[in-house]
């Protein structure tokens, strides 16, 4: 009987409870939907507006996730052109370069509109204030925008490309490694990178070694004393570029040549003229130190002088004061 009551108690316990979790519910149920209404408050108020369209924190938000979109599928775009091209020896790399940069700016401009479109803004009003805005700002974005139409110039003429070795009127020189939308990545044979802007090559000179044909022909110079035999300054010139690495072999019209040049004033000046072999040709500086050394050691073997500047002083007259004392006037 006992136990009984103690069912009955046990059991009226659940239910008041139950009831005054009932009575709870709704009033947390309130506050869940106040919260969640704040949190829309947060994201739905106005922060600024464009003509009449009114900007959110959810626009923004909106924007940057298909801005992300369209750069996440341009890089996906540029891995499957890189795959392509690995599968085509004769795929030419600056070609594989180029598109790969016309698609990125493609797809951040496309995504980019896209956004603006999602938030309400009307494109023919954007490109009115664009316009409106572009004549305000580009006086002080010149150069920016000058660096960016010579980077597509550069993209589109293949005058420049990535790998060819340049030489700048500032006398840099080194491989073109990056062309970017404002500046270009040049790698300098000492392994410093040098960021040069577009608008250089587009306006200035630019010696590009390697833009038609990857070998090229340098000249060494070089005299010898006057009275040497010619025609043995030759052999020994030949036997050096023979002895270096660098000079190119296998194609008769680009063999070795030695040019008697000048009459110099103590020497008889020559050049040694070879073809350089597509590596040597973006080294320069290491490539002429190689061909001296060579030079200097062919010459000693045959024993033929280098000369060096020599004058000869002769004196016609003294001046009393400055004639040196004899024994007799003492």
């Amino acid at each position: 009987m006992h136990s009984h009551k103690r069912s009955w108690s046990l059991f009226g316990g659940v239910l008041a409870s139950g009831h005054a979790y009932a009575a709870d519910a709704p009033s947390q149920a309130g506050t869940d939907a106040g919260t969640l209404q704040v949190i829309s408050g947060w994201f739905t108020a106005p922060l600024f507006e464009i003509g009449d369209v009114a900007i959110t924190s959810i626009g923004l938000i909106r924007v940057v996730v298909i801005i992300t979109v369209a750069w996440w599928l341009s890089k996906i775009g540029q891995n499957l052109l890189t795959r392509l091209a690995t599968h085509r020896p004769n795929f030419n790399h600056a070609a594989l370069y180029t598109l790969n940069r016309l698609l990125h700016y493609i797809l951040l401009t496309v995504g980019f509109l896209i956004g603006l479109s999602s938030i309400g803004i009307d494109m023919s009003k954007f490109a009115l204030f664009a316009s409106a805005l572009g004549v305000g700002v580009g006086f002080g974005m010149q150069n920016l925008i000058s660096n960016f139409v010579a980077g597509l110039m550069l993209l589109f003429e293949k005058s420049l490309k990535i790998g060819d070795f340049i030489e700048l009127e500032s006398g840099i020189s080194g491989e073109v490694r990056e062309i970017n939308i404002r500046s270009t990545v040049i790698t300098t044979n000492d392994n410093i990178d040098i960021v040069v802007p577009n608008s250089v090559f587009v306006n200035g000179h630019v010696m590009n070694w390697t833009m038609r044909d990857v070998y090229r022909r340098i000249h060494v110079p070089f005299g010898v004393a006057y009275g040497s035999d010619k025609e043995l300054v030759r052999k020994a010139a030949l036997e050096a570029a023979d002895a270096v690495p660098h000079t190119l072999t296998g194609d008769d019209k680009r063999k070795p040549q030695v040019w008697l040049t000048a009459f110099g004033d103590s020497s008889l000046n020559f050049e040694l003229i070879v073809w350089l072999t597509s590596d040597a040709v973006k080294r320069p500086g290491a490539v002429q130190a190689d061909y001296l050394w060579a030079i200097e050691t062919a010459l000693g073997k045959y024993a033929i002088e280098i000369p060096f500047p020599q004058r000869d002083l002769h004196v016609r007259s003294w001046s009393p004061e400055a004639r040196p004392p004899t024994p007799n006037s003492k």
